[in-house]
């Protein structure tokens, strides 16, 4: 009963989010609104928008079970991706402009998940199970990949001198936009045709494309094939006006701005993340790394490349190199996940180090 009950949730919630959307776009300015039922409606964006998003990113693995490893994990990165180059945009344009929102969120998402998901993942696993194994060789396909990307796109921007200030000119936005895109499109070709076994938990995992026992049923998997899509599109139009209400909720609570971007980052991650979690729960850590290290490298291999076309496209400047401290934390992040992910077992040392680097991310947002 409860399962039936779960699922109808599941089918409901994209329908509701797609009507939700469709009205808050008939209302022409929720500014006139007076102050209290405008403030509902902005918790009723927020609700609706985390139910979406949560519904997304079911629908995303139930296709994910039916296609198998490893293209279920991209089906889920892609359809997170959507999500966020969505709110990115949206944020951008509205009001002023946010210049540097990209750079935020995709610095919230490698610190998220190179540090807090990961973290998380090896201390529930640890703690259940002692030790955990994993493949070397696809944790070290994801980190020979995450960081020249990472480099590229946060960390160059602040020393070209073409363009003033963490800028890239357009001609070199453009040129970093296709090799991240080539990177990534290199990277896809060996985790589902190349090298698929690496990022298989062993050798008796399911291959690429073959369906799983117990899977979704064919009519199941085309209803969420046609959910996903609505939930999809309705996280695009709800994000137009959820915009204005993550702003006006960080200017309420004095938060610096630089928190918008963590928010975002977080609102995207929080399904995946107790994906990553319940996988690590399973003793099936190479699943939530696949999920973890596979959404921050979607982050940028897809993301920054649609927020810069789209970014020259609207002639809207697009701010990408990272702060001084912020690059010691990417360098330091990605000195300890060298080493945890170096020897193909791992405990909870290594998992309260991520969390340690992750609440000096964060603390440092507010006390920079």
């Amino acid at each position: 009963m409860m399962g039936a009950r779960r699922r109808w949730v599941w089918r409901l919630a994209p329908l509701i989010g797609l009507v939700a959307a469709l009205g808050v776009s008939a209302i022409a300015d929720t500014a006139a609104l007076p102050p209290a039922l405008r403030a509902m409606v902005s918790l009723l964006e927020l609700v609706v928008l985390m139910a979406v998003v949560f519904a997304s990113v079911h629908h995303a693995d139930v296709i994910a079970h039916r296609t198998g490893e490893p293209y279920g994990t991209l089906v889920l990165t892609v359809a997170v991706t959507v999500i966020e180059v969505a709110l990115i945009l949206s944020i951008m344009l509205a009001g002023e402009g946010r210049a540097g929102l990209a750079r935020e969120t995709v610095f919230s998402v490698i610190m998220v998940v190179c540090n807090g998901m990961v973290g998380l993942c090896l201390i529930v696993g640890g703690l259940r199970y002692g030790e955990q194994g994993f493949r070397v060789t696809g944790a070290s396909a994801y980190l020979v990949v995450l960081m020249p990307l990472t480099v590229l796109t946060l960390i160059l921007p602040t020393y070209t001198t073409s363009a003033a200030g963490p800028f890239y000119s357009p001609a070199q936005l453009g040129f970093v936009s296709a090799v991240t895109l080539v990177l990534y499109g290199v990277f896809l070709y060996v985790q589902t045709v190349r090298h698929r076994d690496y990022f298989l938990s062993d050798p008796g995992d399911t291959p690429a494309g073959d369906v799983p026992s117990g899977g979704p049923t064919s009519r199941q998997f085309w209803e969420s094939v046609a959910l996903l899509v609505v939930a999809l599109v309705a996280v695009v139009l709800l994000a137009k006006h959820f915009a204005g209400s993550i702003e006006a909720f960080v200017a309420v609570v004095g938060a610096p701005v630089d928190a918008v971007g963590l928010l975002v980052a977080l609102l995207v991650l929080l399904p995946e993340t107790l994906a990553a979690l319940r996988a690590a729960q399973n003793n099936e850590l190479q699943k939530s790394l696949n999920l973890a290290l596979g959404s921050s490298l979607a982050t940028i291999g897809l993301t920054i490349p649609a927020v810069s076309i789209l970014a020259m496209i609207l002639k809207q400047p697009l701010e990408l190199g990272v702060d001084t401290h912020d690059v010691v934390l990417l360098v330091l992040t990605f000195a300890v996940s060298l080493v945890t992910f170096g020897a193909g077992r791992t405990n909870i040392l290594p998992g309260f180090v991520h969390l340690v680097i992750f609440a000096t991310f964060v603390f440092l947002i507010f006390v920079p």
